[in-house]
């Protein structure tokens, strides 16, 4: 029996949990610094995409770690759409829209966690296909032993 989990990708993981809620705060604070400074629709922008963080990457988080460590395919399929759909675009948007009035610390921890996001799209990507590989394999050898055993005897 192989083992299919990734070990980059759970390490990503395990760093990407002590890392998110220390991105959290230095995120909240320094929006509590410029949200006068901010208009209107930036400000309804930065506390809509904070929240939707927030619960979008705990949600992320645990279906990549079930995904990962129980060589689940959909858990890792949803960890990966998660990653590479709202999460991964909204990093982006907040590392180069200069009408949010970026701060220096503010770039430097979306520019570690656009890291993270990125490197675990590439590894969840070549670990799904691994697993989804060898369950198919799997399935085939299976299938091909049930045949042989219903064929008839000469």
């Amino acid at each position: 029996c192989e083992i299919l989990s990734s070990l980059p990708l759970q390490m990503s993981l395990y760093f990407n949990v002590y890392f998110f809620p220390f991105w959290w705060l230095i995120t909240v604070a320094i929006l509590y610094v410029k949200y006068p400074a901010l208009s209107d629709y930036y400000k309804f922008i930065l506390v809509t995409i904070l929240i939707l963080v927030s619960l979008t990457e705990l949600i992320r988080l645990y279906l990549g770690y079930v995904g990962n460590l129980l060589e689940k395919v959909p858990e890792l399929a949803g960890f990966w759409l998660l990653t590479l759909l709202p999460q991964l675009p909204i990093i982006l948007f907040l590392l180069f829209n200069e009408g949010l009035k970026i701060h220096s610390l503010e770039r430097a921890v979306h520019i570690i966690f656009a890291a993270f996001l990125s490197f675990q799209v590439v590894a969840a990507f070549f670990a799904l296909r691994r697993m989804v590989n060898t369950l198919a394999t799997r399935f085939r050898l299976t299938e091909f032993h049930r045949l042989e055993e219903q064929r008839p005897a000469p």
